[in-house]
């Protein structure tokens, strides 16, 4: 078997699977029963996507196609970390919503603690 067919066949093995995945994958994201579950999917749909583009560069040898991909990756995380901030702003985690779960209370900050940097610096009386 010539390399030429092995990187054929395995690349071919990888279309299907990945495609099979993506289409799991839109199945989760319709499917989700809370928000954050589709966040995740639609998550796992970018980087699903990197692969198939990862796969059709190296099939076709047209490799600025890993550029295209590296800069989705790029636009996928800040989507994520977006829609992440959101869900905590907005209160709609499943961890708030559940009956009987309480808030856990935010601790505050401590005046008595110096700050990072200051630990040794005490004002003494008469030195500046």
């Amino acid at each position: 078997m010539t390399p030429a067919a092995v990187l054929s066949a395995a690349s071919g093995v990888a279309l299907v699977l990945l495609s099979l995945a993506l289409l799991l994958t839109v199945l989760r994201i319709i499917r989700g029963p809370t928000l954050p579950d589709r966040v995740l999917g639609l998550d796992m749909l970018v980087a699903i996507a990197i692969g198939l583009i990862a796969v059709i560069a190296v099939r076709t040898g047209f490799y600025l196609y890993i550029d295209i991909a590296i800069a989705l990756g790029l636009v996928g995380f800040l989507a994520t970390v977006a829609f992440a901030r959101f869900i905590l702003a907005r209160g709609l985690s499943p961890e708030r919503r559940a009956p009987g779960a309480t808030e856990m209370p935010q601790a505050k900050p401590s005046s008595t603690r110096p700050r990072a940097g200051q630990a040794g610096r005490r004002k003494r009386k008469g030195a500046r």
